[in-house]
């Protein structure tokens, strides 16, 4: 038996599926294993310069990465640095690192941190490595990673990253016998990652693995079934079936009346108001509210306020400020989500007395944001909001950006749209960070 055979043979029996307390296991899939052990003596894929693993979500490519990263990385080296990859310090904490720390506890691993730093230094024996993670949010999150020397680096959400930090990131790794590791799950098919590694693999030496969500023992059948009926459109494609496709038609196919449309069954919880400013533009505003429900937590766009500066006439921001104060009355909202372009209307705001927040303006992540709400039955519109509901119907890719691998919507008919994205990327993010620095984590 090889040695990649023996690997494979010890790595059937756990996966780690995290309960109170600990940890559930179940079989590793097949290709699971594949990721794990690809670089063992006696592979056929031992002498690949690194692996690709894309395709649906909730697949198992996160757990099988980044713990096969380090298992390789512990076998392979000792004194070094890693680094792991996200989009964010915050979403690499929750996507990656929680898990992965109980998992290389359960292993034997001893683990050591310097949250200021983002460091973990893993031990086991006489070996020990470090690993340093890195978030790749923007085209200047290449000046983080620059100018270190790697021995690997492991870049999950790698679609998401600019194309500048995976190459900065990758050039990175200089030591003899270092490799490099990709999890994703599909964007466009003109997107610079599929053009520029997947469809490059063979060019580049690089093992590729597509997952689907099969392929995630712990999925049980009924779990599978609710994601198959989740998502719509460009949506279920990528997310469900893991194909590389292009963004065509509406947006948000999944808005659906009966799911979407009314139902405040329980007592609001928090209040806020999201606004997407215009002059001759239309500017939109929403008041929002958090709810409990049978299901769970969901938002709900309470009222709207919605004018059209070229059919209306045009108003100041002092005007705009008077509106969102009729607007608010009686209601127990006093925060404030506001486009992050409006200065002026920000400082006019301020100097009211109203709490701002600058929105959240990724618009590709926002609008996943507002598709998977909207899919979970987590986001409500009433009735009388006629002006957002009449532009879920008429919100549509733009299909010659999407061609050049850009997934944007067309600049018509969006502003309800860009203040029900703010509101929802806005919260969560907030929300997120509240949860965080209460429970006494670092900053992310």
């Amino acid at each position: 038996m090889t040695a990649f055979e023996k690997r494979i043979s010890q790595l059937r029996r756990s996966v780690g599926e995290q309960e109170s307390g600990g940890f559930r296991f179940t079989p590793f899939s097949k290709k699971q294993r594949l990721v794990l052990g690809w670089w063992c003596e006696g592979s056929p894929y031992a002498g690949c310069d690194g692996v690709i693993a894309d395709g649906a979500v909730r697949s198992g490519k996160t757990v099988a990465m980044s713990l096969g990263f380090v298992m390789w990385a512990m076998h392979s080296f000792s004194g070094r640095s890693f680094a792991i990859c996200a989009k964010t310090i915050g979403s690499a904490e929750r996507n990656i690192l929680t898990q992965l720390r109980q998992i290389l506890k359960n292993r034997g691993y001893t683990l050591r941190e310097d949250r200021s730093r983002h460091l973990m230094t893993v031990s086991k024996g006489s070996v020990s490595n470090d690993f340093y993670c890195f978030g790749g949010r923007d085209e200047s999150s290449q000046d983080l990673i620059q100018g270190m020397t790697l021995a690997g680096v492991y870049l999950d959400e790698a679609a998401l990253m600019p194309e500048s930090f995976v190459s900065q990131a990758t050039a990175r790794c200089s030591v003899d016998g270092s490799k490099l590791w990709f999890n994703c799950n599909p964007e466009g098919p003109y997107h610079w990652f599929k053009k520029g590694w997947i469809d490059r693999r063979k060019e580049r030496n690089l093992l590729y693995v597509h997952f689907e969500m099969a392929d995630n023992l712990s999925l049980s059948k009924e779990i599978i079934e609710r994601y198959m009926t989740m998502y719509q459109g460009v949506f279920h494609r990528r997310y469900v079936l893991g194909e590389w496709c292009a963004a065509q038609g509406l947006v948000y196919p999944m808005f659906d009346a009966e799911r979407n449309i009314g139902g405040q069954e329980s007592a609001a919880e928090r209040w806020f108001m999201s606004c997407d400013y215009g002059t001759q533009n239309p500017f939109a505003l929403g008041l929002i509210s958090a709810r409990k429900g049978e299901d769970g937590d969901f938002y709900c766009l309470e009222k709207e306020f919605y004018h059209d500066g070229r059919k209306k006439g045009q108003m100041t921001d002092s005007e705009y400020a008077d509106a969102l104060e009729e607007f608010a009355k009686d209601t127990q909202a006093q925060t404030v989500v506001v486009d992050p372009s409006a200065a002026s209307f920000i400082a006019e705001l301020r100097s009211r007395g109203w709490k701002v927040i600058k929105a959240k303006n990724d618009v590709a992540e926002g609008i996943r944001c507002v598709a998977r709400a909207l899919s979970a039955g987590k986001l409500r519109v009433m009735p009388s909001c006629e002006n957002t509901i009449r532009e879920f119907a008429t919100y549509i890719w733009d299909e010659t950006a999407c061609s050049r691998g850009d997934d944007r919507p067309v600049k018509q008919n969006d502003h309800a749209m860009d203040m029900l994205r703010y509101a929802l990327m806005t919260d969560r993010k907030t929300a997120s960070a509240r949860k965080e620095r209460y429970s006494g984590k670092g900053a992310t």
